[in-house]
């Protein structure tokens, strides 16, 4: 299960476990013009942790998601 709000400077998605157990905490999804935010809350300490991702970094999962296993460096098509 997902939600996805508009807030003024980003869009949230938040992922909820709906799996099978153990569940896992929420995933918070901070998308904004220049990076994306990734935080959950780690269950031993209680604490967020969040991971900051550039655009390119985003993109470059985005692809790495489809590809098999090895080493891939994306180009731009310049003609």
């Amino acid at each position: 299960m997902f939600t996805i709000e508009h807030e003024f400077d980003a869009t949230v998605v938040t992922l909820v476990d709906d799996g099978g157990t153990p569940l896992r905490e929420d995933v918070t999804i901070n998308a904004f013009d220049d990076c994306v935010t990734v935080t959950q809350i780690d269950s031993r300490t209680d604490m967020p942790v969040t991971v900051t991702l550039s655009l390119s970094q985003l993109r470059d999962l985005s692809m790495a998601l489809d590809l098999p296993e090895g080493s891939y460096r994306l180009r731009r098509d310049d003609t």
